[in-house]
């Protein structure tokens, strides 16, 4: 392309579907009813989009369809069980920073297991996979089911409770909107974690291999550098981001199953089909689409709500077949 050639223009509509659903729903309902439900439908999106964020960086970037990515929400689930369980004192403390610290601790262990797991799957299965689809999904779907079996053999096959702290159990009032604590930790949470990811993607010298290895992996290799490695990275951190979004759901759920991963599976799929394969900017705002479309129409037509999300995947595909923010290929 010459220097003289004229960029595409910006394509602003996939911008303006958030915006108009919350403008669309406002004279449905009552501002109050509008405002809590915006901000549990936005909670709820920022734990899908913890969950489907991972997804998305290695479906999208590395071409793997890893069907058992929901067991890494479930480790992460279940790691939330045990870390607090054991800070009970912190958890159940009237401070708000000992509850924040416990849940911050879960958090942190969450993401260090599932990381460890996902190190340990894509050496052991997924690198031995590439390149073939059919092969990732029986193996994968595999790898799912074995490790619900081992989840069942370390914890036991009953539902367990979680701790909630304490002091994020309440609601804080604005206005005449009752707004969960626990649900502004999560919005604050997936804000913090969405701008770091795309940071790096975006803004970093890694995150420029990374995309750069995705287009030409010859290239950056005959560069010098081992792009298998930032694979790996990326696979480690995709496994990371699910155990956090499986701590933040599990603790919200306050109570966690050996099935929360693949009960969560499906929506996670339609957030990554949603924003775009590869995009962390799509998966954001496909994840708090799903959030609030689920909250917003459960409260309206309650019949309608198990196949909402479908419905709405439906309508973007017919609308912008590969989702609203598709990662350029050359």
């Amino acid at each position: 392309m010459s220097e003289t050639t004229p960029r595409p223009p910006r394509d602003w509509a996939p911008w303006l579907v958030l915006p108009a659903v919350l403008l669309v729903t406002l004279p449905l309902m009552s501002f109050s009813t509008w405002i809590t439900l915006t901000v549990a439908g936005a909670a709820m999106g920022m734990m899908l989009f913890l969950m489907a964020s991972g997804l998305t960086l290695v479906f999208g970037l590395m071409d793997v369809l890893n069907f058992a990515h929901g067991a890494f929400v479930t480790v992460g689930a279940y790691i939330a069980v045990s870390v607090l369980g054991r800070l009970t004192g912190w958890a159940g403390s009237d401070s708000v920073l000992l509850n924040l610290a416990a849940l911050g601790i879960a958090v942190l262990s969450g993401a260090i297991a599932t990381g460890g797991v996902g190190w340990f799957v894509e050496r052991t299965i997924i690198r031995r996979v590439y390149g073939s689809h059919l092969q990732q999904i029986l193996i994968t779907m595999g790898g799912l089911i074995v490790t619900a079996q081992i989840v069942i053999a370390l914890w036991g096959a009953q539902p367990l409770l979680v701790p909630k702290p304490a002091m994020l159990r309440g609601s804080l009032l604005l206005g005449a909107s009752a707004i969960e604590s626990y649900r502004l930790v999560a919005v604050a949470l997936g804000l913090l974690l969405y701008a770091a990811v795309h940071t790096v993607l975006n803004r970093t010298r890694i995150g420029l291999l990374v995309r750069a290895g995705v287009e030409n992996r010859e290239m950056v290799e005959a560069m010098g550098f081992r792009i298998h490695r930032l694979f790996i990275g990326v696979f480690v951190a995709g496994a990371a981001l699910a155990g956090i979004g499986g701590v933040m759901w599990g603790v919200y759920q306050e109570i966690v199953t050996a099935t929360i991963g693949d009960e969560m599976t499906v929506l996670i799929f339609i957030v990554v089909i949603i924003g775009g394969l590869g995009s962390i900017t799509g998966c954001f705002q496909a994840a708090i689409l799903v959030g609030l479309t689920a909250n917003y129409v459960g409260y309206l037509t309650p019949k309608l709500a198990l196949g909402s999300n479908i419905a709405l995947m439906v309508i973007i595909l017919l609308w912008r077949p590969r989702g609203l923010f598709p990662v350029a290929k050359q």
